[in-house]
């Protein structure tokens, strides 16, 4: 990501800090499935391809944490491809889920306990019961820079339950120095978190069916890190026919942070090496695999920069970016978007910070430091008193133009070769982090990650007042939706046209506001084209 966005990320970890320990899965009990006539109750003990799993049921759906769905990347499989998972012949216990993936501990973002090298597990929810026909499935892949982060923190089950009902898998996959370290001299594939991906699809196509999920029908869907994941699976080969459509939040696919070359990611596997002691790249190969998983850990790049998916040649042939505005990617249904305020949180953190409002003076000042010799058109173009508080005037701006642009661009890329749903999540007040204070000149309106608390329940957010309950009935009923159908129309629910390059729809996602929006003009697109191809000719 770039700077601006490793800071809108990092404020995102550390307004959770305080609440980290909520995110800790609740086990959901056994208990008594509601009896609904002439429907089929679906079992709690499944038996995979690979041996037989013991979950759980309570209410309307029944879930199963756990399940490994390759041998454990350890020892000798440390930065070796995912390679099969023993079988097993006795229950495997899957009430509980197991670890996230090894990660830094500096960002409140990150897993509590650092996780460790053994966890390429997955976890599914799925409606207790239903009538007729197999779930469409959807593999969740979780945000976090592609360095922190687990699965089992999005509990699922409001999205497994949505309408008809949903397979949701949601995905472990190695992460930071594990999964996509680039060292000189190291002898492993760059982009093992990837691979893993596509391990877990693998999965998904072995064993849907026996979930009552249809394998011939999965969406795969990821917020930040994880949208920037799909953008990359939709051009890797290796993930060919693995997926039928795709859900992108929060992550312009043509935009230029979503991935590596390998000069960059060399650079940054070099200063992991030297961290570990293991510079030298007649020797490096050896020497890293001989460290604990705590001193990589350690020396590990941390933070939001240090590591995305990298062009290989191979995994990634190239930047997804290049492949999608070349029409190069893989021709599924997409349902894209991004939030209405992506950067709100970090305008106001000065103001959560210091109780001081952001001054007009102070606008100016941040920026000019952003935007340099441009600074004078953006304040322009945006000036303060059209906002309710020099801090909502920032937001729009690092918003505007770190993310609405990309994702305007990503779906007219996308469009023009694939049908496109394109949304704003414009939440005029979207649940906020728990115990994390608000700035008061302004409100944070819909900030990055906060739309998360409309399809999962992972602790992290305040609860969902009426309104707010009843649009994430509503969005969870269009994702579960696209991900049977491909098409966001049904009945109940708002109409939402196809975007495509001659008519650009754009669908407001907001309590008792669901409708069309003029995208480009609320986000001031053309402006921001503009002043971006005048940057360039200057360069």
């Amino acid at each position: 990501m770039s700077t601006t966005k490793s800071r809108v990320a990092a404020l995102a970890a550390a307004t959770v800090s305080a609440t980290l320990a909520a995110t800790a899965i609740t086990v959901i009990t056994a208990g008594p499935v509601p009896a609904l006539a002439g429907a089929h109750v679906f079992p709690t003990r499944v038996v995979t391809a690979e041996g037989p799993v013991q979950g759980t049921a309570a209410g309307a759906v029944r879930t199963f944490q756990g399940i490994p769905y390759a041998a454990p990347p350890t020892g000798e499989r440390r930065w070796k491809e995912p390679q099969p998972v023993r079988h097993w012949s006795s229950p495997l216990d899957a009430r509980t889920p197991k670890s996230a993936c090894a990660q830094p501990t500096d960002q409140p973002i990150a897993i509590e306990g650092g996780g460790n090298e053994d966890c390429l597990h997955l976890n599914v929810t799925t409606p207790a019961g239903r009538t007729t026909g197999p779930l469409p499935v959807i593999v969740w892949i979780h945000g976090g820079s592609f360095t922190y982060g687990d699965g089992a923190t999005y509990r699922a089950a409001k999205l497994a339950a949505a309408q008809q009902g949903a397979m949701v898998v949601t995905v472990n996959y190695r992460l930071g120095a594990f999964g996509f370290l680039a060292a000189p001299g190291l002898r492993a594939p760059a982009n093992l978190g990837l691979l893993d991906q596509q391990a877990a699809l693998k999965w998904v196509k072995r064993n849907a069916g026996a979930f009552g999920g249809d394998p011939g029908n999965v969406t795969i869907m990821g917020q930040s890190g994880g949208g920037y994941s799909v953008c990359a699976q939709l051009v890797s080969p290796g993930a060919r026919g693995l997926f039928s459509k795709a859900i992108v939040q929060s992550a312009g696919c043509v935009g230029p942070d979503g991935s590596f070359t390998r000069t960059q990611a060399k650079a940054n596997g070099l200063a992991v090496a030297k961290a570990a002691g293991c510079d030298d790249p007649r020797t490096a190969d050896p020497c890293l695999r001989r460290r604990s998983t705590a001193d990589l850990t350690k020396a590990s790049t941390s933070g939001h920069n240090g590591y995305r998916p990298v062009v290989d040649g191979k995994v990634l042939p190239e930047a997804p970016a290049r492949a999608i505005a070349a029409g190069r990617f893989a021709r599924v249904p997409v349902l894209h978007g991004s939030t209405h305020d992506e950067m709100s949180g970090l305008a106001g953190l000065e103001e959560t910070q210091t109780g001081k409002p952001l001054t007009a003076e102070g606008y100016t000042k941040k920026v000019t430091e952003q935007f340099g010799k441009d600074a004078h058109k953006i304040l322009a173009e945006y000036p303060a008193a059209n906002y309710p508080a020099p801090g909502a005037a920032l937001s729009a701006v690092l918003t505007d133009s770190e993310w609405s642009t990309a994702a305007l661009d990503t779906q007219r890329a996308l469009a023009r070769h694939t049908p496109v749903y394109a949304y704003d999540f414009a939440e005029a007040k979207a649940p906020y982090f728990k115990s994390v204070p608000r700035p008061a000149s302004f409100s944070l309106g819909t900030g990055h990650m906060t739309d998360l608390a409309y399809l999962f329940d992972n602790g992290l957010f305040e609860p969902l007042d009426p309104a707010q309950a009843g649009l994430s009935d509503t969005v969870t009923a269009y994702w579960s939706h696209f991900a049977r159908t491909g098409q966001m129309n049904t009945d109940g629910l708002p109409t939402w046209k196809r975007f495509t390059p001659h008519s650009p729809y754009v669908q407001r996602l907001a309590s008792g506001r669901i409708g069309q929006t003029d995208f480009a003009a609320d986000h001031h697109y053309a402006f921001w084209k503009a002043l971006n191809s005048m940057s360039s000719l200057r360069s």
